[in-house]
């Protein structure tokens, strides 16, 4: 399990949203950008923040043609939870064994948290930009808005 780098393909991947609905990275790219964040846990605290912050720079990320996709181990139904409660705007992607997480090299803090991890992937497939850090949840948002901004329009 090594982590994805820049330049890397991103492997491919089907996971299903908060509205049970298969999504497959494949059929995102190749007219958008993706930002993939993993984050821990539905509704706790930091990932509450990087939700939000996400959600208040969605607009930026759309105009971008850059579509935000959140990962975690948490249920469907966790994820429609706290999609509706935090009004969040973009795809949650329930991944209950870890698979997409270890495919992508996301290890866990002393064995037991998952880590924090934003990958940008331009409408190749490439990844152009990764940023890790467990503590610092909001500064992903800006982390990934500067290497969007720094990708060639089509």
């Amino acid at each position: 399990m090594s982590k994805l780098g820049v330049g890397d393909g991103a492997p491919d991947f089907t996971l299903l949203n908060q509205h049970g609905v298969p999504v497959q990275l494949r059929e995102l790219l190749g007219t958008k950008n993706v930002v993939l964040y993993f984050y821990p846990k539905d509704a706790s605290p930091r990932c509450t923040t990087e939700a939000r912050a996400f959600r208040d720079a969605y607009n930026s990320f759309a105009a971008a043609d850059t579509v935000v996709v959140g990962i975690s181990s948490d249920s469907v139904g966790s994820h429609r939870r706290f999609a509706m409660q935090e009004d969040l705007p973009f795809l949650l992607l329930s991944d209950p064994k870890s698979d997409v997480r270890e495919l992508y090299g996301v290890r866990r803090m002393l064995g037991i948290v998952p880590e924090r991890v934003t990958y940008v992937i331009d409408r190749n497939g490439i990844v152009r930009h990764v940023y890790a850090a467990q503590l610092a949840a909001a500064r992903h948002v800006s982390e990934a808005r500067h290497a969007v901004e720094g990708l060639t329009p089509p």
